[in-house]
């Protein structure tokens, strides 16, 4: 392991535990518990040598000698037990509080990132930061840092009464164990570099998974089990063989430790005897010092697990903080924020472009106002950059050039709480989560009753869909509402918009093929739903565009016409090409 390697892995584990401080918390006391316990284990072996030095003599035996050690050792393993058990269950304590924190960070960095920057990830690497690789962090806590910690005070205290007992033998035992000493240095290095293809094999392991998953009636009806279930197994075997090595190298080191630990046993022994022999040790000190010799040995064995567990965890901590340190470059403007005007808002782009890095320009110079209460259809060719004016209109990405402005303040200088009360966009497929129709609905409004709900339901005359579900308000919904048809998640993906009642609403409409009734209750709905408020729909039926106040016309990036649809479809331009072509496909139905 390379010097800048050590000390990047050490720097990891130093930042990890600053970056959490729950985690130390108390830390001396847990030290303290956890050291008194290892001396007591390695006092023993002292007390057994005492019995047989001098319980048992030519004289017979000492009785008294023999029972109060006996009390002596009992009460040793009592306070073993008790200030083990107390050490540990602190630590526990103490690591789970701050990994609880970690976990919660991560999870809530996720959603801080952009739009744009979630897009560039795999979802499952993500999801394996905040599950699995925090979960190797607290196994390292809770199981290997503990028993490192017992493990060195082990050692320390076994070699001082070691060495109180024969400087010899001690020093046998240490020159036994310098070999594998001067290795664990290059066995700490290719654990970590092992243990860190683990975890990034593991996240690509979960991502591949994942989509399918999800995915899995796309794979039904598009008939690529196999081609799906080659992608999973060559993940799995991947992650297999990465694991594997990393496991040959920690069983290599392990294996080496056993061996060295036979060979001081060995040497204990032959000497010990040979010294007993010439008269330099009593037959009480040669046990004792093979007690001794087996609690020094087996923390040394212990060693090599301890730096495998050690290196994944480091990994995998790398990864938690790689994904903290990454920037959240739609950031919330924090106490120097401006608050958004209350009443009716209008929207306004000051020669706004953006382009994705790397990337060519996808929204090129767009300078537009809309004003309080207008109903806009945005339209224009796949590619033509109606997502994306979306997204900046709601703050969902940050422009590359220009200002977004919402009632006359710079959208950045909005707190995001702020924001999300006045301005909601509601994609093309409203996702709902696996609860009732009443928690899904309460997204839009936490606080609202049941009766409120049933009353934004009727509201947007919406009662005769409701009359029809089994448990009404309690009826579940499923995984992502697939107990619901396509249509239905649509209704309730409205009604939700309707509670939550921004002053600036943005659609994305939904293109999915529902019924024709279905279709006359989402357009009764959404024509009262957007009454009285301002409204930005990316339409993609033009139908849409016909019942707007103001049709915006994108082509190739670029804002190419603003009007009526009666005056754009009269100027035979852009928009009058794609309404005719709309109104022929229309006219095949």
């Amino acid at each position: 392991m390379s010097e800048s390697e050590r000390v990047g892995g050490m720097a990891v584990l130093m930042r990890g535990l600053r970056r959490n401080p729950e985690i130390t918390e108390g830390i001396w006391l847990t030290l303290l518990l956890a050291l008194i316990s290892t001396a007591g284990g390695s006092v023993v072996p002292v007390v057994v040598r005492s019995t047989l030095d001098d319980g048992f003599g030519a004289g017979g035996v000492d009785l008294d000698l023999v029972t109060r050690n006996v009390l002596i050792a009992a009460v040793l393993m009592i306070a073993i037990a008790v200030t083990g058990y107390w050490s540990k269950v602190r630590i526990f304590t103490a690591s789970e509080r701050g990994l609880a924190n970690l976990r919660v960070a991560a999870f809530r960095h996720v959603h801080d990132l952009s739009m744009l920057t979630q897009n560039t990830q795999r979802r499952g690497a993500l999801v394996s930061r905040v599950t699995s690789d925090v979960d190797q962090i607290s196994q390292f806590l809770q199981f290997t840092g503990i028993m490192m910690i017992i493990s060195v005070g082990q050692m320390i205290v076994a070699t001082a009464v070691m060495a109180a007992l024969s400087w010899q033998l001690t020093l046998v035992v240490l020159v036994s164990f310098v070999p594998l000493a001067l290795s664990l240095r290059w066995l700490a290095g290719a654990m970590s570099r092992a243990y860190d293809r683990v975890r990034a094999s593991v996240g690509e392991m979960l991502a591949v998974i994942a989509e399918p998953v999800v995915g899995a009636s796309v794979v039904r009806s598009y008939g690529i089990e196999e081609r799906t279930q080659r992608r999973v197994d060559a993940a799995v075997w991947t992650n297999y063989r990465h694991n594997v090595r990393a496991q040959t190298i920690t069983a290599g080191a392990f294996s080496a430790a056993i061996l060295v630990g036979g060979v001081a046993n060995a040497a204990v022994l032959a000497i010990g005897v040979w010294l007993g022999i010439v008269g330099q040790l009593s037959v009480g000190t040669v046990v004792a010092f093979v007690f001794l010799v087996g609690l020094f040995t087996g923390p040394a064995q212990m060693a090599t697990q301890v730096i495998s567990e050690a290196q994944n965890a480091i990994s995998s901590w790398r990864r938690v903080l790689d994904l903290l340190d990454t920037p959240a470059d739609v950031v919330d403007p924090g106490p120097g924020a401006e608050p958004l005007p209350g009443g009716d808002l209008s929207a306004r782009f000051e020669h706004v472009s953006f382009a994705y890095p790397g990337g060519p320009t996808v929204l090129a110079d767009v300078d537009v106002t809309i004003e309080p209460r207008q109903r806009v259809a945005v339209v224009g060719e796949t590619g033509s950059g109606k997502t994306t004016f979306a997204k900046l209109l709601t703050r969902l990405m940050d422009p590359s050039e220009g200002r977004v402005l919402l009632g006359g303040v710079d959208v950045s200088r909005v707190a995001f709480d702020d924001l999300r009360r006045h301005v909601l966009m509601v994609p093309q497929e409203g996702f709902l989560f696996d609860a009732t129709l009443a928690e899904n609905l309460r997204y839009g409004d936490p606080e609202a009753s049941d009766e409120e709900l049933v009353a934004a339901i009727e509201r947007l005359s919406l009662g005769d869909w409701f009359a029809g579900l089994p448990r009404g308000l309690q009826t579940r919904v499923g995984q992502r509402g697939e107990s619901l048809s396509a249509g239905e998640r649509q209704l309730v993906a409205l009604v939700r918009s309707a509670l939550a009642d921004p002053a600036l609403l943005v659609l994305d409409e939904a293109t999915s093929a529902v019924d024709p009734q279905t279709e006359l209750r989402a357009t009764r709905a959404l024509d009262r739903l957007l009454t009285g408020r301002t409204s930005v729909t990316i339409a993609h039926r033009l139908s849409t565009a016909e019942n707007a106040d103001r049709v915006l016309v994108f082509d190739r990036g670029r804002l190419v016409e603003d009007g009526h649809h009666r005056d754009l479809v009269a100027a035979h331009g852009v928009y009058a090409r794609l309404h005719a072509s709309w109104v022929a496909q229309s006219s095949l139905r």
